[in-house]
């Protein structure tokens, strides 16, 4: 028996029609390719990243996380760190294929193989293949035991019940609880020695990229959930609504309440970074246009005004350069005094100037992020 999906009261039932509107219009507002789509789908996977991986104490930097995702090499993070970022990276770049797959199936070794993706670089966690004995978890901090997962020999028959019940179970349910209750059974199932929370956020987002309403990058939860307060936050629901073993009987109306809430913050943070990103390209463009610089250059701005580190290799795939067509616009842009220029030789890289940063202020301006069920 799996943890069963609650009853969804009328607050649960109106943040649902919100997330519904919400996800309309931002399938609308992407239908129309736009320049800076491509960078705003690659910083939202690598948020993905960073935030998932945090969770479980893997720290990487925007910036790295973003190289990770144009397949470029790290500045500043540890091998080891960098195996477990590229393997998660692996994995989403997986469940983005797999939301256009036409002969996609629910099975088993599926999610062994997207753990292998992610641990493929530590045999000793075996990677794809299920725990051969007991887990549990333990609080970091404190040593405490908070979770004792069911044991090894039901393992099997408790996620061919979940596959099943992808497959087939409670279709009327919307989307976006079904999603938050496979999330909640593969974590509490614990079928695997290692990387059991970041197999249970990817399920989540599969789940979610299956429905094609939106692109997988823009549907996760993952930056939200690795995100300062809302991790412990994280922590404390599962712990209260898994209870300290496998508990099927208790009431999960307090975990969907919880993820339907973390998936409207964070579609109004994506709503925002869209709204943002037109207005930057908008107002950089007309920058460019008046100094009388190439149109292309407006890539490499926008990335550095938004916070990000501008390299050579990527901006000159982006905007499909030869090596010296990129060095020279990126050097013009520093003697036009929009960029400042860091590290050397292949450790290069580029940062906003303030000039640059002055220019995109009036873009930038933040607003405020609410909860749906405090309102």
């Amino acid at each position: 028996m799996l943890y069963q999906t609650p009853a969804l009261s009328d607050e649960d039932l109106r943040v649902l029609d919100e997330l519904d509107t919400m996800r309309a219009s931002l399938r609308y507002q992407l239908a129309e390719p736009h320049r800076w789509t491509g960078q705003l789908r690659r910083t939202l996977i690598a948020r993905a990243i960073q935030g998932s991986n945090s969770i479980e104490g893997y720290q990487v930097t925007l910036d790295d996380a973003a190289a990770a995702v144009a397949g470029e090499d790290p500045v500043e993070t540890s091998p080891q760190t960098w195996d477990v970022i590229t393997g998660y990276r692996d994995a989403l770049t997986y469940v983005q294929q797999l939301a256009r797959s036409q002969e996609f199936t629910w099975q088993h070794m599926l999610m062994n193989s997207l753990h292998f993706m992610m641990l493929r670089h530590d045999l000793a966690k075996w990677p794809g293949r299920f725990r051969p004995g007991d887990i549990h978890v333990d609080e970091a901090h404190t040593g405490r035991r908070v979770y004792t997962g069911p044991d090894a020999d039901d393992v099997p028959a408790l996620i061919a019940e979940l596959i099943d019940w992808l497959a087939d179970g409670e279709p009327e349910t919307p989307l976006l609880v079904r999603a938050s209750m496979a999330h909640l059974n593969l974590v509490k199932i614990h079928p695997w020695r290692d990387g059991n929370g970041r197999m249970s956020r990817c399920l989540h987002t599969l789940v979610l990229a299956r429905d094609g309403v939106l692109a997988p990058e823009f549907s996760s939860i993952e930056e939200w959930l690795g995100a300062g307060r809302n991790t412990y936050a994280y922590y404390d629901v599962l712990g209260e609504v898994g209870g300290p073993a496998w508990s099927p009987d208790n009431d999960t109306g307090k975990w969907v309440r919880f993820c339907l809430g973390a998936h409207h913050q964070q579609a109004q943070l994506v709503r925002q970074r869209i709204d943002q990103a037109a207005q930057l390209w908008e107002l950089l463009d007309t920058w460019v246009r008046r100094n009388g610089l190439p149109e292309r250059v407006v890539s490499a701005l926008h990335l550095a005004s938004a916070g990000g580190r501008v390299r050579r290799t990527i901006f000159q795939r982006d905007e499909g350069l030869t090596d010296d067509q990129a060095t020279r616009d990126l050097r013009a842009l520093v003697r036009a005094g929009m960029l400042e220029q860091r590290g050397q030789t292949r450790g290069r890289y580029y940062l906003a100037a303030p000039a640059l940063r002055d220019l995109a202020a009036p873009a930038l301006i933040p607003k405020e992020i609410t909860d749906p069920y405090r309102l």
